[in-house]
């Protein structure tokens, strides 16, 4: 039997402590230099590398790059017709056909479109990326079936496109702008695999995505983009149903410090004390680390409280106690899903008010952050996504390096994955050892070791520069009040 804890991230809980008695021999004291597996070469670390002490990954939803940063000068943007026109047009096929373009808005609520593996297929078009009207279902009460109803001059552009066609500019997330001139934008980023949230957040935690017959049998364990069936999905009070290995049986074989951050009111394991409020937690799927059985197999030894409440990071990033691997997810109501509780107002303050906490760490001339979005949401990407196997990898979505070690005002064009955050921890932390069957003393029966695959983020950091300053932004760049409560 796995052993499950009741715990909750509500404010004001205490915080339960999972542990487990570990296999014969094991030591939670295990150093980085020795975690990795006989047979695993080595990590080859640029000088300099060892500055970084604390990674720090947040992850928002449902965006392209080419819908937050298809404008941003010197990126590979919308291509662009001699008179700066945009110079992409695709059929939508709820104008009868019409050709449509990008256009620029000020919105800060979107509709966005299904994005799931169906809807990845249809819009990427065999590399064609001209589907993506065609994944917008019928539905009445949405502007791009009905344009007359009185909110589309908030959801269509001025020819009538549907707002997965939009992009945005400068004034609408100046802070996600200004940290692309001062720091590093990756415009190459693609999302790990072609499907929807929670098959990317498993690809984020393990480099895989599946459903398994048997949960205590990694080996019963198949490739799942879909996760339709609700005995595939992990949710809240369940038991572990994720048998494969998750990147923090690893971490915590090699004694490394690892916590994962979720929305203030989150209950992940009922009944849960205190008021509950949806729009201020984390959906399941946003951190399905919890669903895995290596999360619970009894490798937690003096490792306490690794899944904690967002105002917990606030603390240890002010304390200086941050840990050396951070996971950030939102609370709905700052997730920037379209369609949701939150907006890109919303969502842009709180990932500021995050990467200000960093910023004013003490450990801030150590750190290095990573923002991207887990998705494209439907919205309009031009650049075909490569194909590594048979699990991806998906339509682009934005990437910003964050770091006193960035390759400052730089873009990096560099083919990147949410499987480069998997392998820079692994070199950075683990000597190189992967989730690699062959290797991880766990053997599961994923089709790909996908970090080797994978090119690295080095080409980001400048390790001979003179650490860069703080950029501390406001939160609320606009007139009106911030929000009472982000998270």
């Amino acid at each position: 039997m796995l052993p499950l804890f009741g715990i909750c991230i509500l404010a004001g809980c205490t915080m339960a402590t999972s542990t487990g008695a570990g296999p014969a021999g094991s030591s939670s004291s295990v150093t980085a230099a020795s975690a990795a597996p006989a047979g695993t070469p080595a990590a080859s670390l640029p000088a300099g590398a060892e500055k970084l002490q604390h990674l720090i990954f947040i992850i928002q939803e449902n965006r392209s790059f080419d819908h937050y940063f298809g404008t941003y000068p010197g990126a590979d943007g919308f291509p662009v017709n001699p008179d700066g026109s945009f110079a992409v047009c695709i059929p939508d096929v709820w104008q009868h056909g019409k050709c449509v373009t990008p256009y620029v808005t000020h919105s800060i609520e979107f509709d966005g479109a299904p994005h799931n593996e169906k809807a990845a297929k249809r819009d990427i078009n065999h590399g064609r990326m001209d589907g993506f009207t065609r994944s917008l279902v019928y539905r009445p009460e949405k502007c791009w079936v009905t344009r007359t109803l009185s909110q589309c001059d908030r959801f269509l552009g001025p020819d009538g496109q549907p707002d997965v066609m939009s992009t945005l500019g400068r004034a609408s997330i100046p802070n996600y702008w200004k940290y692309a001139d001062e720091f590093v934008l990756q415009d190459h980023l693609f999302a790990s695999t072609d499907s929807w949230t929670l098959p990317s957040h498993l690809f984020i935690m393990s480099a895989w995505s599946a459903s398994c017959t048997d949960p205590t049998d990694p080996m019963s364990c198949r490739s799942d983009l879909v996760l339709k069936s609700r005995k595939t999905r992990w949710d809240y009070g369940d038991k572990p149903i994720h048998a494969w290995t998750d990147i923090t049986w690893l971490l915590d074989h090699a004694g490394i410090q690892w916590r994962y951050y979720i929305g203030a009111d989150t209950c992940w394991e009922p009944p849960c004390p205190g008021i509950h409020s949806p729009d201020y937690s984390s959906k399941a799927a946003l951190m399905p680390i919890a669903g895995f059985t290596s999360f619970w197999d009894g490798e937690r030894d003096g490792i306490e409280d690794n899944i904690q409440d967002v105002h917990r990071f606030i603390d240890a990033a002010k304390k200086g106690t941050l840990p050396q691997v951070s996971w950030i997810v939102p609370a709905s109501t700052v997730s920037d899903h379209p369609g949701s509780s939150s907006n890109t107002r919303t969502a842009m303050a709180y990932v500021t008010t995050i990467i200000n906490a960093a910023m004013q760490s003490p450990e801030w001339d150590s750190t290095a952050i990573f923002l991207a979005w887990d998705d494209w949401g439907g919205f309009y990407d031009h650049v075909a996504p490569p194909k590594i196997d048979q699990n991806g990898y998906g339509i682009r979505v934005p990437g910003l390096l964050i770091s006193p070690y960035a390759n400052a005002g730089s873009i990096d064009h560099t083919t990147l994955s949410f499987d480069s955050y998997l392998k820079l921890i692994e070199d950075r932390f683990l000597g190189g050892a992967r989730l690699d069957p062959a290797t991880d003393g766990r053997p599961d029966s994923r089709p790909t070791v996908r970090e080797p695959l994978a090119n690295d983020l080095w080409k980001g950091f400048d390790f001979d520069q003179a650490p860069l300053a703080p950029l501390i932004l406001d939160p609320w760049p606009w007139a009106a009040p911030e929000p009472h409560r982000l998270f």
